[in-house]
């Protein structure tokens, strides 16, 4: 690393650095857990829906896009970071976001049929550890239908996990000493994942679980989202897993630090980081293009079976993580 010093201003340049990988968003300080239970045995018809859409962010949700918002609506904070140190705290002037959303979908039809229906959901925004969920669905659906009333079910179940963020600083987001980030800042990233079923016939018997965590404390803690499937029946069937990862580098950047000043009885300072992308232009004549992108990757699989079902099964699941387990 070089180092080159003036009278108020040092400035730190340093190297491209390695891909890295999510960063979980914290959770408020008031947290919310919701959890149902439901079970049925019916003749005839029954229908079940739910829906979940859960946006969380480090900073404000109110006025995204774009990311990390200043009061002059420009945002800076893709490759500018600003912090206030009065008195030797440090205040954010300008700071990089990362938000989180998480959707689930579910519904279920039967008619003119004898069925089975259990089901447990649990919601829960607080922070979580490697081991536990945010949220959890646990379904069982069993259904004949009546063979002189032309009976059917259908069903259908999505979960999706979309990830976005301009950046990190990796020395205040770790718990482990000896993760350092990729050159000190974990970079930007823009990742979406979604997995799911569906089926439709006269005669099934199923079991469906989704779960995932995206909130932590930490960015030791891999974000992760998993669905799987087991059936038999008589119709037809599908179950799917996307995902679209686009994963930055960090590339150049400037670390600079103003002060400390003494101001009656304030003790004020300035220092923040700028980045810019070598491949574009050097830091002086072409700034502003932050973490450069180095993982762009696309994944589709879809599996389909129509008939008589013997036997299908299906599991997939996903971590997103700088530590993955």
């Amino acid at each position: 690393m070089r180092k080159i010093i003036f009278i108020f201003i040092s400035l730190a340049i340093l190297t491209v650095g390695m891909a890295m990988a999510v960063d979980p968003v914290p959770a408020t300080t008031e947290t919310q857990g919701i959890s149902t239970f439901t079970g049925a045995v019916f003749y005839g018809t029954m229908t079940n829906s739910e829906s979940v859409v859960w946006t969380e962010s480090n900073m404000d949700v109110r006025d995204n896009p774009p990311l990390g918002q200043n009061p002059f609506g420009i945002p800076l904070s893709s490759f500018l970071w600003l912090n206030l140190n009065v008195n030797g705290q440090e205040i954010p002037i300008l700071a990089p976001e990362r938000q989180s959303v998480m959707s689930y979908t579910e519904s279920v039809l039967a008619d003119n049929g004898y069925g089975e229906f259990n089901e447990i959901q649990a919601l829960d925004t607080g922070n979580k550890v490697a081991n536990q969920d945010n949220f959890k669905s646990t379904e069982q659906f069993d259904f004949v239908a009546f063979s002189d009333a032309m009976g059917r079910a259908t069903t259908s179940e999505s979960i999706m996990l979309d990830l976005a963020s301009q950046g990190s600083d990796a020395t205040k987001r770790f718990i482990c000493p000896f993760a350092t980030g990729d050159e000190g800042y974990i970079p930007a990233y823009c990742n979406v994942y979604e997995m799911g079923s569906s089926f439709s016939g006269s005669q099934v018997s199923m079991i469906t679980q989704a779960d995932e965590n995206h909130i932590a404390k930490s960015a030791d803690v891999p974000t992760q989202l998993a669905y799987s499937i087991g059936l038999s029946g008589t119709g037809s069937t599908a179950s799917w897993i996307n995902a679209h990862i686009m994963e930055g580098r960090t590339g150049g950047h400037l670390e600079f630090g103003l002060g400390p000043v003494d101001i009656g009885p304030f003790n004020l300072g300035l220092d923040g980081n700028l980045l810019w992308n070598p491949d574009t232009g050097a830091p002086f004549t072409n700034l502003g293009t932050g973490f450069m992108q180095s993982v762009d990757l696309t994944y589709k699989e879809k599996t389909t079976i129509s008939g008589t079902i013997e036997s299908f099964s299906k599991s997939m699941s996903v971590q997103d993580a700088v530590r993955r387990l």
